[in-house]
């Protein structure tokens, strides 16, 4: 009996990538000196949350914003695809593309792999994931229990539940089994303050139905955007998402005078409402060496480490008794240490044995030695501009390193000379302008290999654009 095949996904079909191919193809042979007369190489990147192609954009009339319509061609090519996607369950997918003069393509789509990140915003591969489960070291640190701080003088859940329900006369509260469930879900005894809190509003949408008034009275109250109770969340270091080559660039600091810890999440940062503008709001049991369990704290969007101060409790915060917390700017050297012509000027300027990430780079100058910083205990990350290192096979000898970042020709010569360093967790090839993502996966794929990680697998397709019109 003759086996049945699988039926064909439309996102490996060329016709799902026609019209994409098309207007990469006339935009590259409108920049070209002679339109048509050599092969062109395009390449981009679709997923469902964006995409990035290079397009030219026009330029919309003198007083008019730009509008979706201005490149609808564009959106209705890669909205093809992206539905393509869908059905295949897969998110996002890089491709490359070799188109003669005739119109004759081969594309290429590249991946995915479960052990590689998307590129951001480009069609080249993010970080290689070489070990299963790796986070980089901010995001594994957990907070330091030697910090037995108590509550602030200021807490008072008996004032604070009392002012809130003048505020609130008409308000339906948490019950205490609503209350004791939440401590059940989150794992955690939640502070009396907090608990006065929703004893006297539980927050939740479908006590106010349609009175849009009440629910602006309730965050009034609260000074933010309240959380229902049945919604408050711990911030631990997994609901700050970042990409490993951003993460792995930044260090966990506190200060001794440091009343919040300076750390990605806590299993001590108890979410309960918003600002407004996309940051949490949280009570914190785990502060810092001056600060008080139970202070508020504010966890920006925009920041990927730490958290800011803003009052000693929760009864500060709702009495509108703010306490800023300061920065404070010792003169310890910095751990994430920058060498390039605009600021640290050497690698041995940079080097302490406190330092944690370096990252070289655009330098006008003779390449860096690496011999200052080998040894150091805490050197876990580096990053190194293309042409900056004298001797990339000096890496080797940077035997603490979880995440290295370098140009596809250095990685050239530490795997022609088997000197990538074993330590690795996670790593990254940096690809400049308009270079070729077939070579740059070619080495993705030779450094997962070293590590038995899944590959980058390329799909061949094959299709006739026609002539360019």
């Amino acid at each position: 009996m003759a086996t049945q095949r699988p039926p064909r996904r439309s996102i490996d079909d060329f016709a799902t990538w026609h019209p994409v191919l098309g207007l990469l193809r006339a935009a590259k042979a409108g920049k070209a000196a002679k339109a048509g007369a050599d092969p062109v190489r395009v390449s981009g990147r679709i997923g469902h949350g964006g995409w990035s192609l290079g397009l030219p954009r026009p330029v919309p009339p003198r007083g008019r914003a730009a509008r979706s319509e201005d490149i609808q061609d564009e959106i209705d090519a890669v909205e093809r695809v992206q539905t393509a996607l869908a059905e295949a369950g897969v998110d996002d997918v890089s491709f490359s593309a070799k188109i003669d003069p005739a119109g004759t393509a081969v594309l290429r789509l590249l991946g995915p792999s479960p052990a590689v990140e998307p590129g951001i915003g480009t069609a080249h591969p993010g970080a290689l994931i070489l070990v299963e489960g790796a986070l980089p070291e901010p995001w594994r640190r957990l907070p330091d229990a030697a910090h037995e701080a108590g509550p602030a003088s200021s807490a008072d859940p008996e004032s604070l539940e009392r002012t809130l329900r003048e505020r609130l006369p008409d308000a339906i509260g948490a019950t205490e089994e609503e209350i004791a469930a939440a401590e059940a879900r989150l794992g955690v005894r939640l502070p009396e303050e907090l608990k006065a809190l929703y004893r006297v509003t539980r927050a939740r949408w479908e006590d106010w139905g349609d009175d849009y008034e009440t629910a602006v009275g309730v965050f009034e109250a609260a000074r933010c955007e309240l959380s229902p109770v049945d919604e408050l969340y711990i911030a631990e270091a997994s609901t700050r998402h970042c990409h490993w080559e951003h993460a792995a660039m930044e260090a966990v600091v506190t200060r001794p005078d440091a009343a919040v810890q300076g750390l990605v999440g806590s299993p001590g940062w108890i979410v309960f409402g918003e600002n407004g503008g996309g940051d949490q709001l949280a009570v914190d049991l785990t502060p810092g060496p001056r600060g008080h369990a139970g202070q508020i704290i504010l966890i920006s969007h925009e920041e990927s480490v730490g958290a800011e101060l803003l009052a000693d409790s929760l009864t500060d915060w709702i009495l509108d008794r703010e306490r800023r917390g300061h920065r404070h700017r010792g003169e310890e050297p910095p751990r994430v240490a920058h060498v390039n012509h605009a600021s640290i000027k050497s690698v041995r300027e940079a080097a302490h044995p406190g330092l944690e990430v370096l990252s070289i780079g655009v330098w006008d100058g003779a390449p860096f030695s690496l011999a200052p910083v080998i040894g150091l205990p805490r050197l876990r990350t580096l990053c190194a501009y293309a042409g900056t290192l004298a001797d990339p096979l000096e890496i080797a000898e940077l035997t603490g390193l979880e995440f290295l970042q370098l140009c596809p020709q250095d990685w050239r010569v530490l795997l022609d000379a088997g000197a990538v360093p074993r330590s690795l967790s996670a790593a990254s090839i940096t690809a400049y302008g308009d270079q070729d993502p077939l070579t740059v996966v070619a080495i993705a794929n030779e450094i997962l290999a070293l590590w038995d990680r899944p590959r980058i697998i390329q799909t061949v397709l094959e299709g006739d654009l026609g002539p360019l019109a």
